[in-house]
């Protein structure tokens, strides 16, 4: 590993990397690792469906302005201009 390794901006040590390799060589829990999940919140009962939405250059930065204005994600903009569209 290259020195200056970060995770979210912690560095990685080689102490890491060995306890790291340890617990994949004990092996994982398979039912606990899909209980975590995602960690992305739940939207409603049923699992949320992805839909890959093409945009220029120019309409991405406006999306992006936009969601910036509103303190909104991209999604969140765009799933209110859906329902407001649909309403």
């Amino acid at each position: 590993m290259s020195a200056g390794e970060t995770i979210n901006g912690v560095p990685v040590t080689e102490q890491q990397i060995s306890e790291w390799v340890a617990e994949a060589d004990a092996g994982y829990d398979v039912d606990a690792l899909k209980k975590r999940g995602r960690r992305r919140p739940g939207r409603g009962a049923e699992p949320s469906q992805v839909v890959a939405l093409r945009l220029t250059s120019e309409e991405l930065a406006e999306l992006d302005a936009r969601a910036a204005r509103a303190h909104k994600t991209r999604s969140e903009l765009i799933r209110d201009a859906l329902a407001a569209y649909a309403g």
